[in-house]
Order: C-alpha cells, then structure tokens, then sequence
C-alpha cells in the first residue's frame, strides 16, 4: 500500500478521498489555487501545495504543476478525483512518464471512451447493445440527414467528443433537422473543439442506469450493481439512488455483464461506471463509460457496505479486488442529492456569495453529507457550486426517502440560494414515491415541483414578526446592561407611551412582497403577548429566544425554529424549509439628506439589474441612478442631491453583498 499519495482535485471529492486514506495511514498532500487558500480540504490533509491562480486552467488543471508537487512532496500517487484531470489520458501518462501511479485507469483505456463514436465501435465488437443510430466518420449533412430518416424521428444529435449535455439536440422531423445539426455543431466546437455528430434514435422517456465496475490487475472485473439518474435537468443528474426501482434480477444480471463486457473490451482497472438507457419493457443499450469516480458513489458504497475509494487505492497499488462476485449483495436502498447555490427557479443559475449559516443535518448510519465547505466559506465563481451531497440510507425505498425528506427540512442554509426547496418538492411528488422515475420527469411534473414549498408564507410571518421584536428588546437589554443607568426610560423597547396601547409597526419584506403588520405589547414580564393585525386578521403571539432557536407561540400553537440574522437580511428555518425576509426601514420623509455612502450601499444581497445614468451625467435630487434586485424585488437607488455619478462600482449581473458601496457620487458644490 501506498504510503503518500496527493490528491488532484479540491471541495467534497479531496476531502472524501482524504478521509479513506487517513483510516488506512496514508499520508495525503493536498493542492490548492489562490481562491481555496482556505478551503477545507486544505486543512483537512496532512500537506498542502499552492499550484496557482483561481482559474482551473492555471492551477487545477495544469497538470505539470501537479506531477511538480508530486515530486517535490515524495508522494508516489496521484488520485485524481472526478472532474478536472480525472478522465484525461494525457495526465495518466505523464503520471507513469513521472514514476508515479495514477489512481484509475491505464491511459489506453481512458483514451479508448474519450470518443463516444469510438467506444460505441469497440462496445458494438464486445456484443454491448447500442441505441440504434449512426456513428461514422462521413460528416456529411446530406448523409447525416439520409441517416436519421433511417433510424427514425425523433432522433437525438450527440457531441462525439464531450458530455455534460452539450453539443446534444433533439430533432423531432426532417424540416427541423439543418438547424438542430449547426446549432448542435457550434456547441460542441465550442466546447470541446470537435464538432463531430452522432445521431441516435431518442427514446421517449426511458430511464438512465448505470452499473459500478471494478477491475484489478490480476484479470479479476465485479459489478457492484445498479445506480438510477433518470431524474435529470438539461441532461445534468439530480437524484441518485440504489438499486434502481422495480430493476429485476434477470436484468440486473445482464446489464452488469454487458458493463464487464465493455469493460474488459478496453482493458480497464479499476472503478469505472457503464451508462445505459433502460426501456419500460426492460431493453437497454450502452451510452457511455466515465472512467473515472463518479460523483454518486455513494449509494453504491451505502448498499454495498463497501469504500470505493479504498478499493481504488488497493487496486492501484496491486493488491486483487477486496471481493469476489458472489460476496457482493444489496443491502437496502440509498438516494442522493445534491446541494448547490443555484436559482432554480433562474433556470439554475449559479449563485455565488458567503455560506452565513451551515447547519446540515446530524449523520448517522441512515444519513451521510459528503462537503468541502464550512460555515463562513465563500461559493466563488471559479468552481462548481455544489455545497455538498446528501445521502440517505435505510432498508428499504419508503424509509430512505422518508428519511430524505427530513434530512432536506433540516438542512439549513442561510446567506445563499440554495436548490434545497425544489429538491424537498422533487422528492415528496407523489409520482416519485410511485417509482414512476424517467428522464423527463422534471418537466412532466414542473408546476409541482417548482412551487414555493411555503405557499403564502402566513405562516411565517408572524414567525418573523415576533422574532424581530424578541430580538430587538434582547438588543436593549444587553445595552441597557452595559450602561450606567440600567433603568433609563431610554432603554425601554417595549413602544411604552403614557396613556395610550404599546403600539409596534412593522415593515417586512418577505417572499417578495412588502407586509406591514401591527403589533399591540399586552402584558409584562413571562406573561407577555403581543396582538398581532395584518390584513384585517388579528393573531395572539407569544414566545421566547434561545440563541438563534425561536420557541413560538401563535394561537396555542407551539413550535420551535431557527432564525439567523446575516448581511441586513433574516433566513427563517421551520418545517416548510427556509424563508427570508428583511425589516424595511421606516421612511424618515424626503428632507432628510443622505449623502454619505450609505444612501448607495446595497440594502441586502442580491444583484445589478440595470445603471440608469452614465459617470459624469448631471443628475437631480431624486433621479433613479440604479436597479439592483434583492429578495426578489427591484430596489431603486436614487441621488439624494443634485450632483452626479463619478463610478458605478458594478455593472448589470454582478452579485452584490450586503451592505457594499454601489458607486461614488459627487453633490454638486461640495
């Protein structure tokens, strides 16, 4: 066994790898760019080197400077992870040219699936059954169109070279097909440099399932069964699990050993996973093989009991598979997700910003959460966005995706968008939990699943209402604490006036609209309650703080909630997930100048939508400058005098923190 190895890769996958090494007393060197000089990974291994800039390409996938700090640190491997050098042929064998093992595969075999017209060759000599389509050499439109009407519309246009989605469309008829094939082809020159076309028959709701392989270097190849990714968005998996619903045994049988079949075809080692699309009545064909980790092992390892990235590491270093075929079962059933700070309902945009509150749930033999990140870490624009992936377990389908549900409630998250919300709504449809799984799921189910979990928000808002109070008298009594004289009047926050009813007025901003609400203090002490009106309906709150955990009683109705405060902005945590909103400051009235930076600081994280004026334009007293989008709605940002705008500070797109100067402005005369 290796006593050194460094890891080529960073967030989740580096720390995962580093965890199984430390059990087995390996040494691991991690690499790090300029952005993750902090990152968790970082601090997780036992030495870490800085291989460059923030941009992959100067740092995570230069592969020179990895083999450099290989060599420097006396590691005598390098695990690639999954992503970035991980399926590139070029790096395993500058690996072997270096003396140093790389963790998967031979650089031949890598090489041989790098192509999909290439391998669906080899896999249709290895008698692995393919998707009827053509994948020849002639590019020819006129021939590429001949092709489709013999394999029948609707067909789908593949990228040769590449993955992920791109390059790929779907064509429905002849008349759409010259569009659909320069469209396609411009996708994947642009992304791969290659713009090389497949055209398969696309089926129409079939399922994806792959199979886990393994191959040591002593002849010996075991399937560790099937994972199902039907749920996807833009041909990108969303949930994971294992084994696949309603999966035969008849079938399950056959698919692993078309995957040892492809393979042995290309003589692999160690982990890789055969991609196949499964029909309703049970026929599959060959997609792909990623030669590589993939990033949903984790089901495969919670029913199997088995670490693959341990088993990765003993077949690299020579050591036969831990286990034989008939040693391997299914133990159970696993789901996984993943967590991201993207927008979905922003057609899934990335979101990038400060992690203000990190609270996953507790792990445990049912839940496992696999992360890079910690609280107060940064989700930066240079990397994925993923936070992290959760992962279920229990014995059977129900169990686990009841305890999935939970796991998704519990998984607090404050100062970002996060998927968490459209994940629960994913999870919980009904047609879901049927097994009624398919590649098209999303989009057949969209309304359901892209709901606001909190509907209305009515629930929360009183919720909200009464945090702010209870924390705002816990503010003056802690200011009240450090002053000479405790008992000024001035230290009051109950709205105290004499004669007349305590009287609290609230503004909030909260599931982008504006509420006001009132407040009416009755009591003292324990026994006080405040007499909520919003809308024309009245409600009789009362409760208490405890940290950040809020135990609130609204109508004889008790329960307990998280709310943490970040960046001018509150995140709510209850059962129906995480709700924000924001105090909305009283209006002061228009005399009230404001020329300092704060009348142009950003009143809570969001983004530049639009700039009104260009630097040096003369502008009046009131005159819209910038429109920023917050919480869902737009917030103007006005001259608060005659003047102009020296600088704007960002430009339409940009994501904007809390509290940030917007731009510089001159007051005319000053």
């Amino acid at each position: 066994m290796f006593e050194k190895i460094l890891i080529a890769n960073r967030g989740e996958i580096a720390c995962r790898v580093i965890r199984t090494a430390r059990r087995l007393g390996i040494h691991t060197v991690a690499v790090y760019s300029d952005a993750d000089r902090d990152a968790l990974h970082v601090s997780m291994a036992d030495e870490a080197v800085h291989i460059g800039a923030a941009a992959p390409r100067e740092s995570y996938l230069c592969g020179e400077r990895i083999i450099a700090a290989a060599r420097a640190t006396g590691a005598q491997a390098i695990h690639p992870g999954y992503g970035f050098l991980s399926e590139n042929a070029a790096f395993a064998q500058l690996c072997a040219d270096n003396g140093l093992v790389f963790i998967g595969p031979p650089p031949e075999a890598i090489a041989a699936m790098g192509s999909k017209s290439a391998a669906k060759r080899i896999m249709e000599d290895a008698a692995v059954p393919l998707v009827p389509g053509y994948h020849g050499e002639n590019q020819d439109d006129a021939l590429l169109l001949a092709e489709a009407a013999l394999i029948g519309y609707p067909v789908l246009l593949k990228a040769a070279a590449g993955g992920g989605g791109k390059g790929m469309r779907r064509v429905d008829s002849a008349a759409e097909f010259p569009e659909a094939l320069a469209a396609a082809r411009r996708e994947s020159d642009k992304a791969f440099g290659d713009s090389h076309m497949l055209v398969e028959k696309c089926l129409i709701r079939p399922r994806h399932v792959e199979i886990q392989v393994f191959c040591d270097n002593h002849g010996n190849g075991v399937y560790l069964f099937e994972r199902d990714c039907s749920l996807q968005r833009r041909h990108q998996k969303v949930v994971e699990e294992a084994p696949a619903p309603g999966m035969t045994p008849a079938v399950r049988s056959a698919m692993g050993h078309a995957a040892l079949r492809a393979a042995e075809a290309i003589g692999y080692r160690g982990a890789g996973t055969v991609e196949f699309l499964l029909s309703a009545g049970g026929e599959f064909y060959f997609m792909e093989m990623n030669t590589r980790l993939q990033v949903e092992h984790p089901v495969t390892e919670m029913i199997t009991r088995q670490d693959l990235v341990e088993w990765q590491l003993r077949v690299a270093a020579g050591e036969p598979l831990p286990r034989r075929q008939e040693e391997l079962a299914v133990h159970g059933h696993a789901l996984e997700v993943r967590i991201y700070a993207e927008d979905p309902r922003n057609d899934f945009l990335p979101v990038t910003g400060r992690l203000a509150w990190l609270q996953p749930p507790q792990e445990s033999e049912h839940v496992r959460v696999d992360t890079g990140v910690v609280q107060g870490d940064d989700v930066s624009i240079h990397y994925d966005p993923m936070i992290a992936k959760l992962v279920v377990w229990d014995e059977t389908r129900p169990r686990a995706l009841a305890r999935l549900k939970r796991a998704l409630v519990e998984y607090r998250i404050g100062g970002l968008t996060t998927n968490i919300a459209f994940l629960h709504n994913l999870v919980a449809h009904p047609a879901f939990a049927a097994e009624e799984v398919h590649t098209a799921f999303i989009e057949q189910h969209a309304d359901a699943i892209f709901r606001d979990a909190g509907g209305s928000r009515a629930r929360q808002l009183p919720l909200a209402a009464l945090y702010l109070l209870l924390a705002r008298e816990r503010q003056v009594a802690e200011r009240a604490s450090r002053s000479a004289d405790s008992f000024s009047p001035w230290h009051l926050g109950n709205a105290w006036r004499m004669g007349e009813p305590r009287i609290h007025r609230l503004g909030l901003l909260m599931n982008g609209s504006a509420q006001q609400v009132t407040l009416e203090e009755i009591g003292e002490g324990s026994a006080r309650r405040y007499r909520m009106q919003h809308e024309g309906h009245g409600l009789m709150l009362a409760g208490r703080l405890e940290g950040n955990e809020l135990v609130a009683n609204v109508e004889a109705h008790i329960e307990r909630v998280t709310v943490v405060p970040h960046d001018r902005v509150y995140t709510l945590f209850d059962a129906c997930g995480a709700t924000e909103f924001a105090l909305v400051e009283p209006d002061l009235g228009e005399d009230v100048e404001h020329t300092g930076a704060q009348a142009f600081a950003a009143p809570m994280n969001g983004s530049v939508v639009t700039l009104l004026v260009d630097p040096g334009q003369r502008v009046a007293k009131g005159d819209a400058l910038l429109i920023m989008e917050a919480m869902k709605m737009e917030h103007t940002i006005r001259a608060p005098a005659a003047g102009s705008v020296r600088e704007f500070y960002f430009r339409p797109g940009d994501l904007v923190d809390g509290g940030a100067e917007l731009l510089a402005f001159a007051v005319d005369g000053a």
